[in-house]
């Protein structure tokens, strides 16, 4: 197939490379000029994926037209950009197979990326999928082994994805939860956030796991009110996503709780990196939506209390310990 894929960050790039070596006709395209000559000077993105080599087969370019003619467009754009982007640019998606690998909620509309696609670009369902799952940039680009899900309410489409990207070292499973796969992919940020700062406060493995655990149950709640299949939180897209993010040297929001419980200010983190983390943006926007829904998240109303309220994060901490005793399942 031609395969577009906006975004050149880490992420996108990992998977233009996966999708190339699979000898698809593959165009990397990036908003700037200049990463795009950098890239095609040393053919590495050294911003994200320093020494791994994009291959001369694969065409990079800043131009929207040449990203027109595609059979599938990948969309590897941080979700609070998605609108933007697709505003300024006005890409071709029109009768394309459209996946997302954005994970995250937009802020002020509450909506997944596949509403917001469907609202700014007219995708339809039929046409949409989302992989997602514990897969980080850095080791994808490097072909260490990774399990990934497409979920597509079109079972066709979904499997279109799975043996399009599929690989040795990229085993890509299939679902049609694509309500579950977005939500899995998104709150599971926001709960990273809380790990990292149990590990800035030094608090052991005994408290990560607890919020893992009760993370998973806040978003397994939120899904199953919005529609999500509960088995799907189990999964790739659920516990497997959560595990990797809350738990990995490459996830930024893990390091973004860590830094903010090591006394940095939300300000200052953004101004010392150039990458985005999803789950800063998606902890405010979860939080209204579990308001809107009537879901109660603990873990979720912690984290933007800390982020957003500037709450202690050890005051936010002993909070969630001294909660009123429930039954595990409620």
């Amino acid at each position: 197939m031609k395969i577009s894929v906006l975004g050149a960050g880490g992420w996108g790039t990992a998977l233009a490379l996966v999708v190339s070596a699979n000898d698809h006709d593959v165009t990397l395209w990036a908003r700037s000029q200049d990463t795009i000559a950098q890239m095609r000077r040393s053919r590495i993105n050294s911003a994200y994926l320093p020494g791994v080599i994009i291959p001369e087969s694969m065409h990079l370019t800043h131009s929207v037209e040449e990203t027109a003619d595609a059979d599938l467009v990948l969309v590897a754009i941080p979700t609070q950009y998605i609108r933007p982007a697709f505003e300024e640019f006005n890409f071709n998606v029109k009768n394309k197979v459209v996946v997302s690998v954005s994970k995250g909620i937009e802020r002020g509309t509450l909506l997944r990326v596949s509403e917001i696609l469907r609202h700014v670009a007219g995708v339809p369902k039929e046409y949409f999928a989302s992989l997602t799952g514990p897969s980080h940039a850095e080791e994808v680009a490097r072909e260490l082994p990774t399990t990934v899900l497409a979920a597509s309410e079109s079972d066709d489409i979904a499997k279109m994805v799975q043996r399009a990207f599929t690989r040795p070292s990229f085993r890509v499973y299939h679902s049609s939860d694509v309500v579950g796969a977005e939500l899995g992919g998104s709150v599971k940020n926001v709960i990273a956030i809380s790990a990292g700062i149990v590990d800035g406060l030094g608090l052991g493995d005994n408290t990560k796991a607890a919020l893992i655990t009760r993370g998973l149950a806040e978003i397994t709640r939120l899904g199953v009110a919005l529609g999500a299949q509960p088995l799907t939180f189990s999964g790739l897209s659920g516990l497997g996503d959560l595990v990797v993010t809350c738990a990995s040297k490459h996830s930024r929001n893990r390091s973004v709780g860590e830094q903010i419980a090591k006394g940095k200010t939300l300000e200052q983190i953004r101004r010392e990196t150039q990458q985005v983390a999803e789950g800063v943006f998606s902890s405010e926007s979860v939080y209204v939506l579990s308001k809107k829904m009537g879901v109660e998240m603990p873990i979720v109303q912690k984290v933007y209390e800390v982020l957003f309220e500037h709450k202690p994060a050890k005051q936010a901490m002993h909070e969630l310990m001294t909660r009123e005793s429930k039954p595990e399942n409620w």
